[in-house]
């Protein structure tokens, strides 16, 4: 939490214009294109980065299709693990979010920029409301990032709980490529009381096209998606 601190007082002076700024971008779609409000996103990620002595590093970008939606599933560190996709994807993406966490002002500013999906883990109706959802976007061409773990534990570092099955509902409903994302060492950035520079990995791994999952369960998916993923932490990186 110490470097977290340390951007939000470091930044004290940008926040009245920069908040404002996303708040009235999100709040008038019809007079920002998506691109324009995810540059904004962008540039308040690379501001928090500079301050915070973050740097991102991104890998296997070439493997992201290039045509249509798809779905990316990361493991799940801390509070930056979405912020740090979000710098590495260069075309507009969108992210499902507990809708308890998505309140606090920044990252409701965060959100609404990308139109982003807010879901009620307590109400299993508005959840499936929002798998459908997504399934539609991404049908039409929309990328979205959805963590399967469901949330994180405090600073469990580079170690991946199990995923959660229903997380791969909207894949399978849109038939759309699914794409692992490996985060190492994100858990150091907000969750560590060092104030050392920290370097993030991103991996974007190949696609799962949904030739190769068509005639998977969904518990069948999430074990391949998550032993996909631990690999490259393996790989990367020492627990």
């Amino acid at each position: 939490m110490l470097r977290f601190l340390y951007v939000i007082i470091m930044n004290l002076f940008r926040a009245p214009y920069m908040i404002s700024r996303m708040r009235y971008e999100a709040d008038h779609p019809n007079k920002y294109s998506i691109e324009q409000r995810y540059k904004l996103d962008q540039r308040a990620i690379r501001i928090m980065c500079n301050t915070g002595k973050i740097h991102t590093v991104c890998y296997g970008k070439e493997n992201l299709p290039e045509e249509g939606g798809y779905i990316m599933y990361p493991n799940h560190q801390g509070k930056f693990d979405a912020l740090a996709i979000i710098f590495c994807h260069d075309a507009p993406c969108s992210i499902v979010m507990d809708i308890r966490k998505s309140k606090s002002i920044l990252v409701r500013e965060f959100l609404d920029l990308l139109e982003g999906k807010r879901l009620d883990k307590t109400n299993v109706r508005q959840a499936m409301t929002i798998i459908r959802e997504v399934a539609n976007e991404v049908k039409e061409g929309r990328r979205y990032i959805l963590f399967p773990e469901g949330g994180y534990e405090f600073n469990t570092k580079n170690r991946v709980a199990d995923f959660k099955p229903g997380s791969f509902k909207s894949a399978t409903m849109s038939k759309a490529p699914i794409v692992p994302v490996t985060i190492i060492d994100s858990y150091k950035v907000f969750n560590s009381l060092s104030m050392k520079p920290v370097t993030v990995q991103v991996h974007f791994l190949k696609p799962i096209l949904y030739d190769e999952y068509q005639g998977m369960k969904t518990p069948e998916i999430a074990k391949l998606v998550k032993t996909r993923i631990e690999e490259v932490i393996t790989e990367f990186c020492r627990l």
